[in-house]
């Protein structure tokens, strides 16, 4: 089984918009944990963030899903 994390867009819907930096390749995990442990990491990131005054606004957990893939 895959996973992919998957996000909420205005004009898409929900789509893969993570992508490895080297390859420009959808990332694409070997488990459910390994995605959730990714995107719970992201989102802690982006609180902090907030929180410390370095970005305007954060983005909400509620516009993500981990989702199977074939």
């Amino acid at each position: 089984m895959r996973y992919e994390i998957q996000h909420l867009t205005l004009c898409d819907g929900w789509i893969n918009t993570w992508s490895d930096g080297e390859t420009g390749e959808p990332t694409v995990y070997s488990s459910y944990a390994e995605a959730k442990e990714e995107l719970e990491d992201f989102l802690d990131n982006e609180a902090e963030a907030y929180f410390n005054g370095w970005i305007e606004d954060k983005y909400d957990a509620d516009d993500y899903r981990i989702v199977e893939i074939a």
